[in-house]
């Protein structure tokens, strides 16, 4: 029979990242949700060899205030629940707080 173990959290988060950044498509479209979810009107798109050199959004949405920054590339940190019965309640296109984090994990991310 095969041993079961727990992976480590680097290999965890890249899992777990696939899930998220399947392609820069992918990566567009969580970016652009925020971007909406945060009342953005006017959204830009850049993109430098398809995604895989550049991918840019800028948008003129409420953005994150700037002492979260950190706190919002944390897996499951997000301003849009905060308990699960807000799970019933959703009005977003994204809320679990995944996106930044396993994006920073498998590229160069500036904000």
């Amino acid at each position: 029979m095969a041993e079961i173990r727990v992976l480590d959290k680097h290999t965890a988060e890249l899992i777990a990242a696939g899930e998220v950044v399947e392609r820069p498509a992918s990566v567009a479209k969580e970016l652009l949700e925020n971007a909406i979810d945060a009342g953005a009107t006017q959204i830009t798109l850049s993109v430098t060899r398809g995604g895989i050199a550049q991918l840019q959004i800028v948008d003129n949405g409420s953005g994150i205030e700037a002492e979260y920054i950190d706190k919002a590339f944390i897996r499951h940190a997000t301003s849009k629940i905060a308990s699960a019965e807000d799970l019933s309640h959703i009005h977003t296109l994204g809320f679990r707080g995944e996106a930044l984090a396993s994006i920073a994990s498998v590229a160069k991310v500036e904000v």
